[in-house]
Formats: structure tokens, C-alpha cells, sequence
């Protein structure tokens, strides 16, 4: 019997990522994601969640899964075009619409979906796709998906932006314009009231990612346009519901047209089942927290200003972050392994961020603080930190 099947090939590439020090395991929680859990048996605090708020185990959103369980069932049971569209998501398009100050929502089952389905069905051949060099990996695989031309600027550069467009717009029907609103591996922000004025003024169309800035940025964490007053003058607006909302999913926020055309041409909303009862019931839930009060807000980011700068006076080097991503630059990727290990020998769970992730030098650890850390909580971790560091010649 031919070996081909022992998948030789891939453990060679398996043991090239484990020889370069790029090879990582998957941690296991032992219940649910909170500011301190136990991650594979140990108690730890845990800075390596998306979950701002806080919300992924609160009460409220739990409860709210329940009731949406017992009056919808476990699952759809369909696609939603067909028959897998129940009120319950009608009602949550309808109130994030609201939320967004936008025409109208169409929900995804996540953010990722939101960029593979919306990317390749608004652009086609004859049109330009201008991207963020930095952007998220679902982007550039959501480019990829369409048929027309790429090109990436410089990151956050506008003059490079600029002339891109004055090199190329002409050559082109309809240029599309896309950035992170956050970006996550530094936690910098897109300079987008220039895109957009530069999106104006050569007739493009701009789309902004706002997964780290969805529950984060602007009134209640309604995200990069409402936190730059854009109001009207993003195109497409994308938001993840698996981060600060604390639950799964995404969803694009435009036009009402824009959003008709997607329910009849966004590949993952025709062909993946509907989003489970229970996840809409407690989105549901959460928005309509945000919208009630902006204290989780307020407390995620006096938290975030309270760890950076303790970090900061330690010495660490934090980079450009202006958010509460909080990245530790250490530089070599096996040293970044090395000091996630010991930081979580001594009690913090702090994920290593490596190549191909970043680029090769600039290894890291990100961290992500939120509402649901308390101040003796940071106070443990910033401790932990100083002590590593230190024994690892960081600081």
C-alpha cells in the first residue's frame, strides 16, 4: 500500500514550522472566557481575548440565548434565503441598523464571511480593489475571491494612497477602497476622514473592517465612522458580533440597495445555514446594552490606559497602539515563544504573535485588555510582566 496517505509532506512542513520556533498548540479553556480562567487546568489571567466588554459570559446575554432557543429551536435549519430566515434575525438587522445609524444590515455567521461574501460581490472585472497593506487575512482572501485587479498602499499613507489613484483610477469602472478601521496587530487606527476625502475626490467607493472596533470605538462602541462623524460617507461598513459583542458572526451595514444586492449575490448568506437562535437572542442582548449605557466602554478603556501605562513606564515597547490592543514588541519570534511561555508559567496567558502574522523580526506578544479585568487583576499581570522581563533581559 502506498504511504501517500501518512501525509508525509505535511509533517515535514510541520517540523520546518516547529526548527524556525513557529510552531504553536492550542490552548484549551476549561470553561468559559473570562479576564481570569483556567487554561489547560491552570488558573491564569487571561490578556489574549477579544472579548472587550466582557459580555461572552454575561448573565444577560445568556439568558437572553436561552428564551431565543426555547421559542426558535437549536438552529435555522436552512439557508436563509430559502427557508432558514426567522424574525428573530429579521429583528437583529433592524436593530443594528439602528445601532450603525445606517439604511440597512445583512448578518453573516462571521466577520470573515462578511469579507469573502461582500468583496467579490461588488466588485468585478474592470473594477480596482486598493487595499491597506496591513489588512486583515480575510480580506485579502475576500480580494482574491473577486475578479478584479489589486493593489495594496503603503500602510496608513495617504500620500502613497493618493498616488496609486493618480496613477491608476482612470484605467478602471469602480475602485474600492479597503482598511481596517483597527488594526489589530498594532492596535493603530486608519486615518479614514482622509481616505474617505481621498475616496471623494477620485469617485471611489470605501470600505472600512471594524472587527476591533466594533463595541471599542465611538458612542458605545458603534465603531470608526461614528467615532470620525462619517455618517453617510463610508460605502460599506463591516462589524463583527465574536468580539466585543462576545458571541459569533458579522454583519455589513450600507445602503439599503447595497444590502438587497448582497442578499441575492453574498456567497456565504446563499449557501451557509442561518446563524443559530441562540447567538442572535444574545447579540440582541448585547446591543441593546450598548445602546442603554456606555459604562462598558468607559471601563474597557480606564483599563486600557491603565495597563499601557504601566507597561510603558516598565519600558516595554508598545509600538503605535491607540487602542486597547496593546502590543509588547520583543523582536526575535523564538524569544516572543519563550516569554508567552514563562508569562504564563507565572500566572498571565498572553498569546505569542509570530510570522506570518507580522513580519519576521517584529515577534510579540498582544495583548487585550478589558471591561471584565479588574485593577488588582492588571496589577497581578503587570507584576508577572516586570519579573520575566527582567529575567529575560527585556527591561
Amino acid at each position: 500500500m502506498s504511504n501517500i496517505h501518512e501525509m508525509g509532506f505535511i509533517k515535514e512542513k510541520i517540523d520546518e514550522l516547529k526548527q524556525a520556533g513557529l510552531y504553536k498548540e492550542v490552548v484549551t479553556l476549561d470553561g468559559p472566557n473570562e479576564a481570569e480562567c483556567s487554561i489547560n487546568g491552570k488558573m491564569a489571567i487571561n490578556l489574549s481575548s477579544n472579548n472587550y466588554l466582557g459580555f461572552s459570559n454575561h448573565p444577560r446575554l445568556k439568558k437572553a440565548a436561552i428564551e431565543a432557543i426555547e421559542k426558535y429551536g437549536a438552529g435555522a435549519g436552512a439557508v436563509r434565503p430559502i427557508i432558514g430566515n426567522m424574525k428573530i434575525h429579521d429583528e437583529l438587522e433592524a436593530l443594528l441598523a439602528v445601532f450603525k445609524k445606517e439604511e440597512a444590515v445583512l448578518v453573516f455567521q462571521s466577520g470573515f464571511n462578511c469579507n469573502a461574501g461582500t468583496i467579490q460581490a461588488v466588485t468585478e472585472a474592470g473594477d480596482l480593489i486598493l487595499s491597506d497593506e496591513l489588512n486583515h487575512a480575510s480580506i485579502i482572501d475576500g480580494a482574491r475571491l473577486s475578479k478584479a485587479k489589486k493593489a495594496t498602499y503603503k500602510h496608513s499613507d495617504m500620500a502613497d494612497l493618493e498616488r496609486v489613484l493618480k496613477e491608476t483610477r482612470s484605467e478602471y469602472n469602480n475602485v474600492l477602497i479597503i482598511t481596517d478601521g483597527v488594526f489589530s496587530m498594532d492596535g493603530d487606527i486608519a486615518k479614514l476622514p482622509e481616505i474617505v476625502e481621498l475616496a471623494e475626490k477620485y469617485n471611489c467607493m470605501t470600505y472600512v473592517d471594524d472587527a476591533h472596533s466594533s463595541g471599542v470605538l465611538g458612542h458605545s462602541g458603534r465603531g470608526t465612522v461614528d467615532h470620525f462623524d462619517l455618517h453617510g460617507r463610508v460605502d460599506f461598513t463591516i462589524g463583527t458580533l465574536s468580539k466585543a459583542i462576545g458571541v459569533v458572526g458579522g454583519y455589513v451595514a450600507g445602503k439599503k440597495v447595497t444590502i438587497d444586492w448582497l442578499k441575492n449575490r453574498g456567497r456565504p448568506f446563499l449557501f451557509s445555514t442561518g446563524m443559530t437562535p441562540s447567538a442572535v437572542g444574545s447579540i440582541i442582548e448585547a446591543i441593546k446594552m450598548l445602546m442603554e449605557s456606555e459604562e462598558y466602554t468607559d471601563k474597557l478603556w480606564d483599563n486600557a490606559r491603565y495597563f499601557k501605562e504601566k507597561m510603558s513606564v516598565l519600558g516595554f515597547n508598545t509600538g503605535e497602539s491607540e487602542t486597547p490592543i496593546t502590543p509588547i514588541i520583543i523582536g526575535e519570534e523564538a524569544k516572543a515563544i519563550e516569554f508567552s511561555k514563562k508569562l504564563f508559567e507565572a500566572g498571565v496567558f498572553v498569546s505569542p504573535i509570530v510570522f506570518p502574522t507580522v513580519p519576521k523580526g517584529t515577534g510579540r506578544v498582544r495583548c487585550m485588555v478589558t471591561a471584565g479585568h479588574t485593577k488588582e487583576q492588571l496589577d497581578r499581570a503587570v507584576d508577572a510582566f516586570t519579573k520575566v522581563g527582567k529575567e529575560m533581559n527585556i527591561i
